[in-house]
């Protein structure tokens, strides 16, 4: 990253933390201190079975004895590890509204660590990129066709791990390291970047995926599901407004960001603009669907609305949820 990019970066996240210190400290208080407070591990007290308890806390000894069904409470651990995985593709490199994409995944990783590093616990992340590699598609004159020229990815990874570790100063340096991520041309493998929270094996803990879920669904779902199975999972979801419909502004000319290919789309077609709404619609509930069955908790954040009121919003109804004995 230049010069003028670090320096941005250093600005944009002092403002995002002075932003978080006195907004969520004062709306997350007590019961509210964790964005995703898990369950735990401990071994707790009993009680009676309710819808939407996990069946894999059954506690089937006390179960037999009073023939009711009966789960077993567990107690969180006083040291909590969080992981992060943070998609920095072409595609969150956009933004018509507020903010850009990508300002909505530094917001949302700042948010958790300032959650979570509280009493000694340790949060770690692994960042991902575009490859670098892109096909672009050149303008010629029309009695040629459109040639493509293919760009060497550089030699920089588009996977950087950064160790879980205690304390403020770790936490900082940690978001630091996200905010000077250059953002490459290309896609990010989302699945392999969640595979990466499973090795190595950890103990219980939380999980959180920030993306905009672009990729194919089925290759990140399995991923997610198999984190599931050990950890608590929260999968942060980053959408633009225009992603989801067009406005009427004429002839535009798109280009992908992950392929660096040209489209131009004539939005003054109402029945292009309904089937482009219908085909947003589609992949943002195969996307929900996908988390839903995978155990994961969904945090929506778009760049026109107040991200820190969603995510405030999101903790409260998940409290809420959880004290009806319904963790999803």
């Amino acid at each position: 990253m230049t010069g003028a990019g670090t320096a941005r970066a250093e600005v944009v996240l002092a403002r995002l933390q002075l932003l978080v210190t006195r907004k969520l400290d004062g709306l997350l208080q007590g019961d509210y201190a964790g964005l995703l407070p898990g369950p735990g591990s401990e071994a707790g007290e009993s009680r009676e079975y309710r819808p939407g308890d996990d069946v894999r806390r059954m506690d089937w000894p006390v179960t037999a004895r009073t023939t009711m069904p009966h789960v077993r409470r567990t107690v969180a651990d006083r040291e909590l590890e969080t992981w992060m995985a943070i998609d920095l593709s072409a595609s969150l490199d956009f933004g018509t509204a507020r903010y850009l994409k990508s300002d909505l995944v530094l917001a949302a990783a700042t948010a958790m660590a300032h959650l979570t590093v509280r009493g000694g616990n340790r949060i770690g992340a692994v960042v991902g990129t575009g490859s670098g590699l892109t096909v672009r598609s050149e303008r010629a004159p029309f009695w040629k066709r459109r040639r493509k020229t293919v760009e060497q990815p550089p030699e920089q990874a588009p996977v950087v791990r950064l160790p879980a570790r205690p304390g403020r100063k770790e936490a900082q340096g940690l978001l630091r390291a996200i905010a000077r991520t250059e953002i490459r041309p290309g896609r990010a493998d989302l699945g392999e970047l969640i595979d990466m929270l499973n090795r190595p094996p950890r103990r219980r803990g939380v999980a959180v995926v920030v993306s905009d879920f672009l990729a194919p669904v089925e290759s990140w779902s399995r991923p997610v599901r198999k984190l599931g199975v050990r950890h608590d999972v929260l999968a942060i979801e980053v959408v633009d407004p225009r992603e989801l419909e067009l406005p009427d502004v004429g002839v535009l000319t798109l280009a992908d960001p992950e392929t660096g290919s040209l489209h131009e789309v004539h939005t003054g077609d109402a029945s292009l603009r309904a089937r482009y709404a219908e085909a947003a619609g589609q992949q943002r509930g195969e996307i929900a669907r996908a988390l839903r069955a995978a155990g994961a908790a969904h945090l929506r954040l778009r760049t026109d609305t107040d991200w820190l009121l969603d995510m405030v919003r999101f903790v409260a109804a998940q409290r809420h949820a959880r004290t009806r004995g319904t963790t999803r």
